[in-house]
């Protein structure tokens, strides 16, 4: 299968004079990755470019995206023992790993993943990741509900990082999917999702009829409202065209001329027994 179309960006934004955000877009690998960097001038970007070159090595070595993950957060923490960046540095990520219709998306901190799916309506807009962080603690609890989230003062406090040294024993999320035809998966940091609601999201990505459209707007948006942080955003196209129905038995040939021969077979049986 060839790689898959995608289209990324990453902006500095309008109150920031570094970008501590780092992109990972290896569409060859099938691998793509947003690290948001934290610890200021010449730390957060150097914790966040740590996080996607230790991934993407690890990934080249077939490491799981999981275990690459935790390898860049062990990477991180080395670094900074030996006086790289700075004390305190660290980084959220999110990355996609594609190997033909199946996907994996794994994350640390609240950068996110998106799945956009086109209908008759319109669009679907999925939040597939959960952000390891304070205020969805509260949701989780019942404390707040979600227009409070969005408006919380503390939602940018985020339970785990890569590269924390308070929690050496980061845990990596993963989700498993695959699929569906003419489907978008989008990955960001929090400066589109701090900027840009859920709801502004879907519209934009409904009325983009392109990944490089898509992207642009919704990095315009972010610094339409503010622009206060950092802000990436990579989209990545479905290997199954808009439009497409599977065939066959199963929707893969080899699949379908195994279970073809095994019928075939069962109806010669059966028509020798009868006779």
């Amino acid at each position: 299968m060839p790689p898959l179309l995608s289209h990324s960006i990453t902006d500095k934004g309008l109150q920031r004079d570094n970008n501590e955000d780092c992109i990972l877009h290896r569409p060859d690998l099938g691998l793509w990755a947003v690290a948001d960097g934290m610890g200021g001038h010449e730390a957060g970007e150097v914790a966040s470019a740590i996080t996607c070159n230790t991934i993407e090595q690890h990934r080249k070595d077939n490491l799981p995206l999981d275990r690459a993950i935790l390898a860049s957060h062990q990477a991180v923490i080395k670094a900074i023992e030996s006086g790289q960046g700075a004390q305190g540095m660290g980084s959220t990520v999110v990355a996609l790993q594609c190997q033909e219709r199946n996907y994996t998306i794994a994350w640390v901190g609240d950068s996110r993943a998106y799945l956009w799916s086109t209908t008759s309506e319109g669009g679907q807009l999925e939040q597939l990741t959960t952000d390891h962080s304070y205020v969805q603690m509260l949701l989780d609890s019942g404390s707040i509900d979600a227009e409070e989230m969005e408006q919380h003062p503390d939602k940018n406090i985020i339970t785990q990082c890569i590269g924390s040294f308070d929690n050496p024993d980061i845990h990596v999320d993963c989700y498993e999917g695959k699929w569906g035809a003419g489907q978008w998966i989008i990955l960001c940091s929090d400066g589109l999702t701090d900027e840009v609601s859920n709801q502004q999201i879907a519209e934009i990505l409904c009325d983009s009829e392109s990944l490089s459209s898509a992207t642009e707007q919704l990095i315009a948006a972010a610094l339409d409202q503010g622009g206060s942080d950092n802000v990436s955003v990579q989209i990545i196209e479905s290997p199954v065209p808009a439009g497409s129905t599977r065939t066959g038995i199963t929707g893969n040939r080899a699949t379908d001329l195994v279970v073809a021969a095994v019928l075939v077979f069962a109806c010669v049986a059966f028509a020798y027994w009868c006779l």
